[in-house]
């Protein structure tokens, strides 16, 4: 891995800097970003704004990274994209070379507004050349690549709010108090702003700068709107399932108050745009005869702990005895936190070997919690399947690149080749 960001501003000062100018939404976070991102764009495009929409990995097919208007690009498109940006300078590495293909791709499609997911920390990550965004935001912070980011939560949130730029506003989603003072502080030598914060309180006892995020029924959220833009109370439904997906939301309707400055009709489509958000892979439901198969890309312990109370919050709450887990990991993270959290989900679990980068040893997933092992995700999937009652749930989770398998697999998507970026 080789973070910096020179060998890229080079690239695209000779495709003629297609970031610059571009209209954009910056998020940074250790979970939530991809979903916090998805519903920023669902909300603009609910407003009648052309979006694009960048994020990282793909699922089963490299386009997916680069969204117009809600959907993956062509191959083709992308095979353009990617041709001009190799021809214009020196060697990227694959996610510079997808970055630039991105911003090459929303200046010819003339979006109106890009919204774009760090891959990894934010400071030196390659998304960082965009130098004028018109919000950005940090939706969590969790200890995740430690040895890139530091192993405390103030490091990992000054790597993070190395993406917040002067004079640019700020969302911060509910973060520790440590991580909170330190993107702060980071804001105040920066001269950004406003900054506004998502809590978990009334806004009275939070302050004017405050996104409130109240109680609501399951599936639904009430945010109050800060003070300092004009206060009142926002009620909606949230398309993507999970407990966690309500602070996303406060995220996500931040960034929109904020883009009504610029775009006053994106007011009335936060609602519409919350209730209408997809995003693969996020508990995910793919009825597979009689079976339930639930997809979710909890990669990290932060994600699993959002995982297991979203399954435990489910009506009727979750029976561990109607449940097959599908899991794998990388070698370089936390598989051990992982399982502690996530083995208790089921009573019989089945691990598998993700493609991509070092995979954590099946043998030490199995001294965790016993299971069966499988040669791949699409064995797994089978084996569990087998495993599985009329009427059971599969939980398939872990490495996103074991997600994306197992979807392939059961959707019959020929995926594109893992490429662990």
């Amino acid at each position: 891995m080789s973070l910096g960001l020179g060998r890229l501003r080079a690239v695209l000062a000779a495709l003629g800097d297609p970031q610059v100018g571009l209209p954009a939404v910056h998020v940074a976070g250790t979970n939530g970003k991809g979903s916090t991102c998805a519903m920023v764009e669902s909300i603009a495009r609910a407003a009648g704004l052309r979006t694009g929409l960048y994020t990282s990995p793909h699922l089963c097919r490299i386009a997916e990274r680069i969204r117009l208007d809600g959907a993956p690009i062509d191959d083709d498109r992308l095979e353009r994209a990617l041709a001009r940006v190799l021809a214009a300078g020196p060697e990227l590495t694959f996610f510079e070379l997808m970055t630039a293909a991105a911003f090459v791709v929303f200046r010819e499609a003339g979006v109106d507004v890009a919204v774009i997911e760090v891959g990894l920390g934010g400071r030196l990550d390659a998304t960082n050349v965009i130098d004028a965004p018109l919000v950005t935001a940090i939706t969590s912070i969790a200890v995740e690549h430690a040895a890139i980011l530091g192993n405390t939560l103030a490091a990992i949130a000054r790597e993070k709010a190395g993406i917040v730029k002067p004079g640019v506003p700020v969302v911060v989603g509910p973060v520790a108090p440590e991580a909170e003072a330190t993107i702060l502080a980071t804001a105040r030598e920066r001269r950004a702003g406003p900054v506004l914060r998502v809590v978990r309180a009334a806004a009275a006892e939070a302050g004017p700068d405050a996104i409130a995020l109240l109680a609501g029924p399951r599936g639904a959220v009430v945010v109050q709107r800060p003070d300092a833009l004009g206060g009142g109370e926002l009620r909606a439904e949230i398309g993507l399932p999970g407990v966690h997906q309500a602070d996303n939301a406060a995220v996500a309707c931040g960034i929109a108050w904020l883009l009504t400055r610029r775009w006053p009709a994106i007011e009335r489509a936060i609602a519409d745009g919350l209730a209408t958000t997809t995003w693969p892979g996020r508990l995910e439901l793919v009825p597979r005869d009689e079976t339930r198969v639930l997809l979710d890309c909890a990669h990290n312990p932060h994600g699993a702990r959002a995982l297991a109370a979203s399954m435990a919050a489910r009506p009727g709450g979750h029976d561990p005895s109607r449940t097959v887990l599908v899991f794998g990991a990388l070698a370089d993270k936390p598989f051990e936190d992982m399982l502690a959290v996530l083995a208790p989900l089921a009573a019989r679990r089945v691990y598998a070997t993700p493609k991509g980068r070092t995979p954590a040893a099946l043998d030490a997933l199995e001294a965790v919690a016993p299971g069966e092992v499988a040669a791949d995700g699409a064995a797994a999937l089978a084996r569990a399947l087998a495993l599985a009652s009329p009427g059971d749930t599969v939980l398939v989770t872990g490495s996103i690149y074991l997600v994306g398998e197992v979807r392939g697999a059961l959707l019959g998507i020929d995926c594109d080749p893992v490429i662990a970026l």
